[in-house]
């Protein structure tokens, strides 16, 4: 945790921007995965963790506004609990760490909601993720669980995001050791890459050497010499001369704060001529990408400068053709690049997506595009110092979507199709950091830079695990 001070000058903050009311966040409980007691890691509730700090099971947190109370609700452990679960402190012992000095059981909090009903207050949440809190809260309430986002409060949502949008120096400091451990995980990785071997052993090495750093990977890592399926988690692969391999993972720190990096390199541990060339028109467009994070720049400007980029690489291979400008207008470069070219993260991997895309990557100031490829980009508003973003372009060769525009002749203006069919077992490449945006540009943010050129990527490939 953060000292108490900044949990209370958060909870202060928020009472201000709402006003009146009541402010519940509930906690998240254990998740089983097969039965009761065999469960997922824990993860707590973001918005929970930012304003209580705490890392326990079972908790609600609600912000009296009126009266200037904050209250935390939960069961202490019984005596046969803590026979496996160790003698750990009372809830009200842990309530005191982050400066909240009331609250009781849940039966006190049910009846302190239901009260506030009774009175004619307000009750303001935030939508959940979690289906046993929609069950929970939405009997409080009398909402039915199906209908539970219907109720969120937007004036909620949208002062929770201006809140934690703009990372404070503590939350970059926690964030910068989070890319430290992005750089451990992500050269094991590398050095781990060994033809023979499986994508699910390379996976292994990632996932251990998050646990051992931090609270493990910030998102299921995806490990895949098939990078053409954007979102692929299956591990089975084996490790193929040849190949290109693409890992996206990200660990976290001991407070949850995440990290997010992707690098592309060959199984083998040697770029090939044609792997080498489409990999720098991406390195490219990554390189461009960060230069033009800057304070006053509209994220969606940094991506279509990328996008642009892109296709003038693919254009000079061969695989695009005709007016770069006009290519990328047309959204013909989406071919290849579907994608956004990042998100925010924080302590979401893409944060505060569960409050919204549109209230988290857009504002009033930029709408969200309709376009193939460019619909998918999750953050397009202006950039503001505090700001903490990914740049991630990528290239990928995707055969189903080739098929598709080819058979109806989509962008067949900007396409060489006959080219792509010579790629269509390439997979994909892609490459990601994570972004400070400064008062006066951008901060890459870790210690040491994860080998990203060929040179370096190679070299680190040649060291032993």
């Amino acid at each position: 945790m953060f000292a108490k001070e900044t949990y209370i000058v958060r909870r202060k903050e928020l009472k201000q921007k709402i006003g009146s009311g009541i402010i519940l966040l509930p906690g998240n409980s254990e998740s089983p995965m097969n039965y009761l007691h065999n469960t997922f890691h824990f993860r707590q509730d973001s918005d929970f963790l930012y304003f209580f700090g705490l890392n326990r099971a079972d908790l609600t947190a609600v912000i009296d506004v009126d009266a200037d109370k904050d209250y935390i609700f939960g069961e202490d452990y019984s005596i046969a609990s803590t026979i496996w679960m160790g003698d750990l402190p009372t809830i009200a012992e842990q309530a005191l760490e982050v400066g909240v000095e009331n609250g009781g059981d849940d039966k006190d909090m049910e009846n302190l909601l239901k009260a506030a009903l009774v009175a004619g207050r307000r009750v303001q949440f935030l939508p959940q993720s979690r289906g046993d809190n929609k069950i929970k809260y939405g009997r409080i309430l009398g909402i039915n669980p199906s209908r539970f986002d219907d109720y969120v409060s937007i004036p909620l949502i949208q002062a929770v995001v201006s809140m934690r949008i703009i990372k404070s120096a503590e939350e970059i400091f926690e964030m910068n050791n989070a890319c430290n451990n992005g750089y451990e995980i992500h050269t094991a990785a590398m050095r781990a890459c060994e033809v023979g071997k499986t994508e699910r052993y390379v996976a292994g090495v990632v996932e251990g050497k998050a646990l051992e750093l931090g609270h493990g990977v910030s998102f299921h890592c995806i490990v895949t010499q098939r990078g053409h399926i954007l979102h692929n988690h299956d591990h089975s692969g084996i490790l193929t001369d040849g190949r290109m391999m693409l890992v996206d993972a990200g660990a976290t720190t001991t407070m949850d704060y995440a990290s997010d990096f992707t690098r592309s390199f060959p199984v083998n541990g040697k770029f090939t001529s044609v792997q080498k060339d489409v990999y720098q028109v991406v390195q490219s467009a990554f390189d461009l990408g960060i230069e033009m994070v800057q304070p006053g720049r509209k994220f969606k400007e940094v991506h279509l400068a990328a996008a642009k980029r892109v296709a003038e690489g693919l254009i000079n291979l061969g695989f695009m053709k005709g007016n770069v400008d006009d290519a990328v207008a047309n959204g013909a470069h989406a071919m290849f690049f579907p994608t956004g070219l990042g998100h925010q993260i924080g302590l979401d991997v893409h944060d505060m997506e569960g409050l919204g895309e549109k209230y988290v990557g857009y504002d009033e100031t930029v709408e969200r595009s309709t376009q193939f490829g460019l619909a998918s980009l999750r953050m397009a508003r202006e950039l503001q110092p505090g700001h903490v973003v990914t740049v991630e372009p990528g290239c990928y060769f995707i055969p189903i979507l080739a098929d598709k525009w080819e058979k109806e002749g989509i962008n067949k203006d900007y396409i060489n199709f006959g080219k792509i069919r010579e790629f269509m077992d390439f997979g994909g490449v892609r490459i990601e950091d994570c972004i400070q945006v400064t008062e006066d540009g951008q901060r890459i943010l870790g210690d040491k830079r994860t080998p990203y050129t060929v040179e370096a990527i190679e070299a680190e490939m040649a060291k032993p695990l």
